[in-house]
């Protein structure tokens, strides 16, 4: 299916890697799951929602086996503890800007007590999970806009198609390196023992410092705006359906910060840097019908596989938010241009010697 926005590759930016992408090239493209939008623009707000789906069930009543990696802690998400702790996902996971958590919070809690009235009585309460960046240079973050009505449109927004992908969703207002950034996605095969798995990635892309990004190619674009300290954040969500103990998805997880690093990130003091990685595979029943329950986990010595995929796929979703985001004017004077116009104004083939 054709999309609206151009991507990495329609400029020739093919990572270097050994993989290769999925028919989508997107988090989709892992079967069951779902990615929504809900974008909010009127006056000086530009910000939203995207929910993403790990499966179209109940997550409370099957979870998802997840592993979670704090690159650098300068950040202000809900969830991230218990899933470190105990290695599921029981809500959908919504990604906004820094001010909206509470109200997606708040929304995936009443939505989790909905379907199960048991919650916080003859149950368990439930662990909503919201992850954020800082949207302020473009959007008026002391608006509070976003509100659970906008969770709800993200989420009855989902579908398990294409996914769109720049200034849309929690991307509306975000910046990377100087230039517009917002949401990418990718997404990587592997072969296994006869059959094909996925690995697929979503970022929320609003970090690194101006004049430090570095292309496929090693061309370091200029945004055309001096550069500062790096006090933005990037949201990295990871699915598969290759079957990875919580340990296991940590540590996946971990490797999309080698993603970041082959585009010249370097995590700085205020910078909030999260990965986490789900597997669709052997979902955990809230109820276990037996004492005892067997785990599927990839043989450990042919974890490698996995790790270079979530290294790969960060990257091109990186790189993928930035070419689909347009110019866009921001806060106070600012103006954050478009990274696809700078490929058009330098094509590679005048770079080369």
């Amino acid at each position: 299916m054709s999309v609206s926005f151009p991507l990495a590759r329609d400029f020739g930016l093919i990572p270097d890697g050994h993989l290769r992408p999925g028919a989508l090239n997107a988090l989709c493209d892992v079967p069951g799951v779902a990615v929504g939008h809900r974008t909010i623009r009127r006056d000086a707000i530009a910000t939203g929602v995207t929910a993403i789906l790990p499966h179209g069930g109940d997550l409370f009543r099957e979870k998802v086996r997840a592993g979670v990696e704090v690159i650098n802690g300068f950040g202000k998400s809900v969830g991230l503890i218990q899933v470190r702790e105990l290695g599921t996902i029981e809500t959908p996971l919504l990604l906004t800007n820094t001010f909206g958590v509470s109200a997606c919070a708040d929304r995936l809690i009443r939505r989790g007590i909905a379907a199960n009235p048991a919650i916080g009585r003859a149950t368990s309460t439930i662990n909503p999970l919201v992850l954020e960046c800082n949207d302020g240079a473009i959007n008026d973050i002391q608006a509070f806009a976003v509100s659970g009505d906008d969770a709800d449109a993200a989420l009855a927004a989902a579908r398990p198609g294409p996914v769109a992908q720049g200034a849309l969703g929690a991307g509306t207002g975000m910046t990377a390196f100087g230039f517009k950034g917002g949401i990418g996605t990718a997404s990587r095969r592997m072969a296994l023992d006869g059959r094909t798995f996925t690995l697929g990635v979503l970022v929320l892309a609003n970090f690194g410092v101006s004049g430090d990004l570095v292309l496929p190619d090693g061309r370091r674009p200029s945004p055309r705006a001096p550069g500062g300290e790096e006090r933005g954040s990037v949201i990295v969500v990871m699915g598969t359906d290759l079957p990875l103990d919580d340990r296991q998805l940590t540590r996946v997880a971990r490797r999309g910060a080698a993603g970041l690093a082959r585009l010249g990130a370097f995590w700085g003091n205020g910078s909030g840097d999260i990965a986490l990685c789900f597997s669709t595979a052997d979902r955990v029943a809230h109820d276990p019908a037996t004492p005892f329950a067997p785990v599927m986990r990839i043989a450990e010595p042919l974890i490698d596989l996995p790790f270079r995929a979530a290294a790969e796929a960060t990257q091109e979703a990186v790189l993928n938010a930035l070419c689909a985001a347009p110019p866009t004017p921001g806060r106070d004077g600012a103006f954050f241009p478009s990274l696809a116009d700078w490929l058009r104004e330098n094509p590679i083939h005048e770079n080369l010697s």
